[in-house]
């Protein structure tokens, strides 16, 4: 049986405890800890591995979307949103969220949502994705080859985006910090703006990035001048804070040669 490592986050110990004995009736479901703010659920998703987060909305300092912030699309372990107020469901599914639950919740909402997480967790493990993946990555690569001009080129110092809908930018390479995988579109990091174009990591890899850029994880290329620290997590991945604050996760695949860089 699959058993869901599980972490509740919410402001009000009654909500959390409530929550507790409720999820008692599920045998999927191991709480393993709780937190009464994002800082405190960001400090345990360090240093644990958590599969499912049943999360609150309106919390004081920060709210729950924040938290969602913190992970990379492809590393988000599930999510249930907990709230009293109806009005940020919208926005809770398009931060992929697997339900939205009301206070006080239900127990045949609370079993509905569990299921949905479970049923989610199977389709992932089912050996055939590794060939869908493949054949993904095979026709992705064809459609960028049938290209006739890239949306983006190279200089010496420069990034230079090219999109013909849009004015040219030119984006100093010591200027950014990070730049992760969405979908077919690359997202290009600096400390005040986020530059969206068209290409695939392996491209922008093959097409030689300055030494200071390393893969950290399938989805995410760093600037090594901006990381502050390197924090160690279990299964020997990593967690790079950077200058601003942000914090990229670094998967086992890579750790060893970033950790290497810093000795």
């Amino acid at each position: 049986m699959i058993q869901l490592k599980t972490l509740l986050v919410d402001d009000e110990y009654s909500a959390i405890e409530g929550l507790r004995i409720r999820l008692e009736e599920f045998a999927e479901i191991n709480v393993i800890g709780s937190a009464s703010s994002v800082d405190d659920a960001i400090q345990f998703l360090n240093e644990h591995e958590v599969d499912l987060i049943f999360l609150d909305i309106e919390m004081p300092s920060k709210s729950g979307f924040e938290l969602i912030k913190h992970f990379q699309p492809e590393t988000c372990p599930a999510v249930i949103f907990v709230t009293a107020f109806h009005q940020h469901a919208v926005r809770a599914f398009e931060v992929r969220a697997i339900d939205y639950l009301l206070k006080p919740v239900k127990l045949t909402r609370l079993a509905e949502a569990i299921d949905r997480v479970v049923n989610n967790v199977k389709l992932y493990q089912k050996s055939e994705l590794i060939e869908v993946q493949q054949e993904i990555d095979k026709a992705e690569e064809s459609t960028f080859e049938k290209s006739a001009q890239s949306d983006y080129k190279f200089d010496d110092e420069n990034l230079v985006i090219r999109d013909a809908k849009s004015p040219i930018q030119i984006i100093p390479f010591a200027d950014i910090l990070w730049i992760d995988a969405a979908g077919d579109y690359m997202c290009v990091h600096t400390e005040t703006e986020t530059y969206v174009m068209r290409a695939r990591l392996k491209e922008l890899e093959s097409n030689t990035l300055p030494e200071t850029f390393l893969r950290i994880h399938k989805s995410t290329i760093i600037n090594l001048e901006y990381i502050k620290q390197l924090d160690p997590l279990r299964n020997s991945e990593y967690m790079a804070t950077l200058h601003n604050g942000k914090t990229l996760k670094v998967s086992r695949t890579y750790s060893k040669h970033l950790k290497g860089l810093f000795k």
